[in-house]
């Protein structure tokens, strides 16, 4: 039996008109991505990686070609429809973590829910949201502010709420750039984890080093795909962290 993909795009155009000029940030692009798979998006600035990511995350429409999502046609959605579309099947993780601060990592988790087309109740809402907190190994924080939660932590419960809602695709937008990289190698796990759980995650990143972390690496060049291959994915391993780790207070004693 053939395997439909999560994402089909066919021949995606992207062209902004910006006065005279117009832009083309993305050339024709045609790609399919399966369930399952773990893909980096990769491109210098102006690659049309960016682009990419609104088109997939269904944050901008193409101005050519259709995109498939879980066997939508997401190209002749509605504005309506398209929000329906990104709060039920995408999963967003950026860079900024976008914590509301006054709430504390369960509610947070829970918000997604808030929106959902169709009702959740309450007692549902909690054990969906400690159960997304308990897969990014947070449980025990639930009860925690984000300015008590690490940058790393609050990452991780970024994490769980773009999960909430059991979405088809992880949408990750540089979620390592603003952090360490000892907390960069956790995060990776985490994803790494989840992808080993079935999850479809889709990163666009510029560093090589976390897309290593991946299975699959996809590079632009002036809005077209130049390379993509599948690669043999670098393991979190513990003893690489500890590595790390014992680098770092050495370096830290010797500043001492």
């Amino acid at each position: 039996m053939p395997i439909n993909p999560v994402i089909k795009l066919d021949a995606i155009e992207k062209t902004y008109h910006t006065g005279e000029v117009d832009v083309h940030a993305v050339r024709g692009v045609s790609l399919d991505i399966l369930p399952g798979e773990f893909v980096a998006i990769m491109g210098s600035s102006g690659s049309g990686k960016s682009t990419m990511m609104n088109v997939i995350g269904a944050l901008d429409r193409p101005t050519g070609g259709h995109y498939w999502l879980d066997g939508i046609d997401v190209s002749t959605l509605d504005r309506d429809e398209l929000a329906d579309v990104r709060n039920e099947k995408i999963g967003f993780v950026f860079q900024g973590f976008n914590l509301l601060s006054r709430t504390t990592a369960l509610e947070n988790v829970e918000m997604p829910m808030l929106y959902h087309r169709e009702r959740i109740s309450a007692h549902e809402q909690r054990e969906r949201a400690m159960h997304c907190l308990e897969l990014v190994g947070l449980a025990k924080r639930g009860d925690h502010h984000p300015n008590q939660l690490s940058g790393g932590q609050q990452q991780r419960v970024a994490i769980a709420r773009a999960l909430v809602n059991r979405p088809t695709l992880l949408l990750a937008d540089e979620p390592t750039g603003n952090l360490d990289t000892q907390t960069s190698i956790e995060i990776m796990g985490v994803f790494q984890k989840l992808n080993d759980q079935g999850i479809t995650i889709i990163m666009v990143t510029h560093e090589l080093d976390v897309a290593r972390f991946t299975k699959r690496m996809i590079i632009l060049r002036d809005g077209k795909v130049v390379t993509d291959k599948a690669v043999e994915p670098r393991s979190v391993a513990e003893k690489e962290l500890q590595l790390l780790r014992q680098e770092q207070q050495a370096v830290k004693l010797v500043k001492e």
